[in-house]
């Protein structure tokens, strides 16, 4: 399986804004509406991806451990759905309720989020302070399809955790590594 990693954008970049649409609820959101009061972790994710169906699980439960706290989540599924219908709307609806997502699975259907956010993967995870500047990018943890490790959220927790003990995370990140953004042409560079 192809792997791509996440384009590591400067720590301290300010999230970009967007308003799309939940495939759950069919509501609009904005980063405002979701954004949480310690935090908000934005996750680009697709349904057919191995990379993401492998810390699917975990993803819910980091989101039940973490929203309660004060963090806010959104996933968002970029890929052109034409190329890869796997990824269609409704499929991404039968997947979040499959896997009882708490959190909104918003489509990106312009790609335009994916741009901003510049993701390169799916899964990528952009964890922004309270004040919406990104302080942690990269991967969940050390698991990938068929490496032996298990699926344990480490690194995006101990960011998240550092933050509840208002102590700095960590700058030294690793890339999340997954399966590429299905692109409907080129993205510029």
């Amino acid at each position: 399986m192809a792997r791509t990693a996440s384009n590591m954008i400067a720590l301290g970049t300010r999230a970009p804004d967007f308003n799309l649409v939940d495939v759950i609820t069919s509501n609009r959101y904005s980063l405002e509406n979701i954004r949480g009061k310690k935090g908000t972790l934005i996750m680009f994710i697709s349904n057919h991806c191995p990379f993401v169906k492998h810390v699917n699980e975990e993803i819910v439960r980091l989101a039940g451990d973490y929203r309660v706290l004060g963090f806010g989540f959104a996933a968002i599924m970029s890929n052109d759905v034409e190329n890869y219908p796997a990824d269609h709307p409704d499929n991404m609806n039968e997947v979040a309720r499959k896997h009882q997502y708490s959190f909104p699975y918003l489509y990106d259907e312009s790609q335009e989020v994916a741009r901003a956010y510049k993701a390169s993967c799916t899964p990528d995870f952009y964890l922004f302070d309270d004040e919406l500047k990104l302080i942690y990018r990269g991967q969940l943890d050390d698991s990938r399809p068929g490496n032996g490790i298990p699926v344990n959220g480490r690194h995006l927790r101990d960011a998240m955790d550092a933050v509840l003990s208002n102590k700095k995370v960590p700058e030294l990140q690793k890339p999340s590594l997954g399966c590429s953004i299905k692109w409907k042409y080129a993205p510029e560079s």
